[in-house]
């Protein structure tokens, strides 16, 4: 591989600040004198890039300094993103120009192809020396995956769910928690107007800090899945807290993937590449029950996808530029297998998250207080600014 050359790809779901990573490093590179290639899609655009054509434009986009400049000033990603997992395509996902004899070539599983082969051959043929990686734990696995097979790579954190193991902070995860904030806020008035209790989901497939970091910002109960809770416990709380409400309302904060005590969250739909299934709103479901159980009127909101939209604030932006310069130190000083992390509060770089290690969860002793469903707010001296260690 030509190690001038550095591509860079975003992969998983989007957030805001991935364009401004993808600016900072295309101008760092260009200081660098190195050129950098744009793999639109993820990993699709390795899996399904047309080797007839010399630049496939449905899978590449070479990147300069004229095409990125304006890129950070909006939410999303300019190289476009999918949830291709390499080593688990089913036939229906395959690229369409591979023949029936290249498909049989392919390990299968009798459901599943692995086409790490020519992902490796696509970076060979491009004559990309390093990859980085913007991604959350699915992208990053098969990042890992790459550099078991030689391939020099950096890795960038990123998701609202913050649950990347080896870093403290993700872009993304500030700008979530801000919007959040805000929309909880201007809710508020509606629960007032109608004395109602509030559940307001919020991403978090299998760890709470968004929910408990909402939570904390915005005074509210907050349920997380390391911690199944008592429902009968929880209508307490809530009806204590509208009573000492003089607007006479409550709220609570309900990760996706928390559940009560007893019940078990149900998933649907088809799996998506990494094994995922959507889980049933518990929001509805938990305003039901709440509502049976109390007499009281509910209201539920779904902060979700409005979290993942529009421009970063200023934190997730400020990392993200960090972060890109960061990779670019790493790939001047010939450095790979690493990804940008937080650890104790400071810029850092450690080795690419071990995917058989799962997701990063919330310590419930050090941050959760189980009795009153909300976050610790004591004995905060001395740790980091973010909360909670890597």
């Amino acid at each position: 591989m030509a190690a001038n050359k550095i591509g860079i790809l975003t992969g998983g779901g989007d957030v805001p600040g991935l364009n401004s990573v993808i600016k900072s490093a295309v101008y760092r590179a260009s200081e660098m004198g190195r050129e950098v290639i744009g793999i639109r899609k993820g990993w699709e655009g390795l899996t399904h890039m047309d080797p007839k054509q010399k630049n496939d434009p449905a899978c590449i986009r070479p990147l300069n300094r004229e095409n990125t400049r304006a890129i950070d000033r909006t939410g999303g990603t300019t190289l476009h993103t999918s949830r291709t997992n390499p080593q688990k395509l089913k036939k229906s996902k395959l690229p369409s120009h591979l023949t029936p004899a290249e498909i049989s070539k392919f390990p299968c599983t009798g459901e599943t192809y692995d086409l790490t082969s020519v992902v490796l051959r696509n970076l060979e043929r491009l004559q990309i020396g390093t990859l980085i990686v913007i991604g959350g734990d699915d992208t990053l696995s098969f990042a890992a995956r790459l550099q078991q097979e030689g391939v020099p790579l950096i890795g960038i954190p990123k998701t609202m769910d913050n649950d990347v193991r080896g870093t403290e902070y993700c872009i993304g995860f500030s700008t979530a928690i801000t919007r959040a904030k805000d929309l909880i806020t201007r809710q508020r008035t509606t629960l007032g107007s109608h004395e109602r209790i509030g559940i307001f989901r919020i991403f978090g497939r299998d760890a709470g800090f968004t929910a408990l970091y909402t939570g904390y910002v915005t005074s509210a109960r907050c349920l997380i899945p390391e911690y199944p809770f008592d429902l009968d416990h929880l209508c307490e709380l809530l009806m204590e807290d509208k009573r000492n409400n003089p607007s006479n309302y409550s709220m609570v904060v309900a990760s996706e993937g928390a559940v009560w005590r007893g019940q078990q969250v149900a998933e649907f739909g088809e799996a998506d590449a990494y094994g995922h299934r959507k889980k049933v709103d518990i929001g509805h479901a938990l305003a039901e029950e709440i509502r049976r159980r109390t007499g009281e009127e509910t209201m539920t909101s779904d902060l979700t996808y409005d979290l993942r939209s529009g421009h970063p604030d200023s934190l997730d932006h400020m990392v993200a530029i960090t972060f890109a310069n960061v990779a670019l130190d790493l790939i001047a000083d010939g450095v790979s297998g690493r990804m940008t992390a937080i650890r104790n509060g400071n810029y850092d770089h450690v080795p690419l998250p071990d995917p058989a290690l799962g997701p990063r969860t919330v310590d419930v002793a050090a941050l959760y207080n189980a009795q009153r469903y909300r976050p610790h707010y004591a004995a905060k001296l001395g740790t980091p600014l973010l909360l909670s260690s890597a």
